[in-house]
């Protein structure tokens, strides 16, 4: 017979599929984005990168990349990045987000920092935007060498994708109360909800009932299906005419569960009296992170050339 210690670690608590079971021992069971790679000198493009802890008490750090053939005192633009996974998988030293790192540092090119936040359920939200935030301020300290000789923190750019988006918006919330600045920010296919459809949404309640039951999974404290954290265009929100960027690029995906919310987000930006510049751009025939899964084909590369920082 089983102990009871036993029977708890084999119960199911809560199922998130195809990401991850939680037993009711508190074990969570992790079925994508758990590999990760070391911090190296990548040969394809050049780039360097080394891992940076940011907070000690907190475990917070940062995968930081920085370009080949840049003069000794050269400064450039400064990418602060936060990779998606809903919030519970992936990582900045995912292959993912490595090799898009790589790329996008090389490209433009730019220093990048590529925030390593702590996942739900272990660390529900708000955690992940605190440490997001944490990574985002410490990157003006210029603590870093690589930072101090070569960032601009005149010129100091914001993205995520789908979890990282959502993260990135609420970091854009919280930097002009804070006397700092970022230049541009990319949304890109942005893990967003709310109670009404949108648009081409599904309209099953069954479904919306279960985007919710994920949502205060993710955040138990989460105010309802329209909490800010989850749907930054209710009529509880803070304004979006409140974000601390000069301009907003908006990517969505035609065939991405998610496109309508970033859409509206679009939508709602240009009516919020917001003074910066924004602009929207949908990839036909695409699905949710195209870009990442296959960064070698035209609509990957295409996507690398739009986030040119």
């Amino acid at each position: 017979m089983k102990s009871s210690a036993a029977n708890a670690d084999d119960e199911i608590e809560f199922e998130f599929l195809p990401f991850l079971r939680l037993y009711r021992s508190g074990r969570v069971e992790r079925f994508a984005g758990t590999e990760k790679v070391p911090a190296t000198l990548d040969p394809l493009t050049g780039v360097d990168s080394k891992d940076v802890t940011i907070d000690p008490s907190t475990g917070v750090s940062a995968r930081l990349y920085l370009p080949p053939g840049i003069d000794e005192d050269e400064k450039l633009p400064v990418l602060v990045y936060i990779h998606g996974g809903a919030f519970c998988i992936e990582s900045a030293a995912s292959p993912l987000y490595h090799r898009h790192l790589n790329d996008l540092a090389s490209h433009t090119p730019l220093v990048a920092v590529s925030v390593e936040y702590r996942l739900a359920p272990e660390h529900p939200l708000p955690i992940a935007y605190e440490d997001a935030w944490a990574a985002f301020r410490w990157v003006f300290t210029l603590a870093d060498p690589w930072l101090a000789r070569h960032g601009d923190t005149r010129r100091v750019f914001l993205a995520g994708d789908s979890a990282g988006a959502n993260i990135s918006h609420q970091v854009a919330l919280r930097v002009a109360a804070e006397g700092l600045a970022i230049k541009g920010m990319a949304l890109i296919h942005s893990y967003f909800g709310g109670s009404a459809p949108v648009g081409s949404e599904s309209t099953d309640p069954r479904e919306r009932a279960e985007g919710y039951r994920i949502w205060q999974f993710l955040c138990p404290d989460l105010a309802g299906p329209d909490d800010p954290r989850r749907n930054p265009v209710s009529d509880t929100a803070p304004s979006l005419a409140l974000l601390g960027c000069e301009r907003v690029l908006v990517t969505v995906a035609e065939h991405d569960l998610f496109k309508e919310r970033g859409k509206l987000y679009y939508e709602k930006l240009k009516e919020s009296g917001w003074r910066g510049e924004a602009e929207m751009v949908e990839t036909p025939e695409a699905n949710h992170i195209f870009h990442l899964l296959n960064p070698d084909g035209e609509q990957g590369k295409t996507k690398l050339k739009l986030l040119g920082f």
